[in-house]
């Protein structure tokens, strides 16, 4: 499994359908995002479009874990891609009132990921799963905008632990924080 982080278009979905596209396999895109807005229903329209038209493509926005495992019973992908998890963190959250607690925001969170990281070792793939690393910029002024950072975070963190490769993209550029980066040996 391979964890691509990064900011807002530092690259890191191009770098993770990249190394899908260069993998020659069968690949599942898995998509977290919602339209819930105008500019929203564009960007996951221009995405869907810019993707190789012979990957299948799962539109998750929640219980992602077991949708997957359904998507995936037969025939077996090579590659899945999981694009991202900032956004599967955001749609659980706002299952969520907006005076939630960290606590309450974490364990909504963390199901979501506990789950996965269930299914990435149920379901035998080459995993490339995406994620926002929000934690290097300016503290968010807003309660939830904190709790979410926090949540995001820890979330990170698991993924990290149980991922073969980590990857932090800036600017295009991959990183290897565990394991190595693309075309490294």
């Amino acid at each position: 499994m391979t964890l691509i982080l990064g900011g807002a278009r530092g690259g890191k979905s191009a770098t993770a359908e990249r190394m899908a596209r260069e993998s020659g396999g069968r690949v599942l895109f898995v998509a977290t995002a919602q339209a819930f807005d105008d500019e929203m229903r564009e960007r996951i329209d221009r995405h869907r479009s810019e993707r190789p038209a012979e990957w299948d493509t799962l539109e998750a926005p929640l219980n992602v874990a077991q949708a997957i495992q359904s998507a995936a019973a037969q025939p077996p992908y090579d590659v899945i891609l999981l694009d991202c998890i900032t956004l599967l963190a955001t749609n659980a959250l706002l299952t969520l009132p907006e005076s939630c607690t960290q606590d309450e925001a974490d364990a909504v969170i963390l199901r979501e990921i506990e789950a996965l990281i269930v299914t990435i070792g149920q379901v035998p793939a080459h995993w490339l799963i995406v994620s926002n690393e929000v934690g290097m910029g300016i503290v968010p002024p807003t309660h939830l905008g904190r709790v979410f950072r926090d949540a995001l975070g820890r979330a990170n963190q698991a993924l990290a632990r149980r991922a073969d490769d980590v990857l932090l993209v800036v600017a295009g550029l991959p990183w290897a924080l565990k394991g190595h980066a693309p075309g490294q040996p």
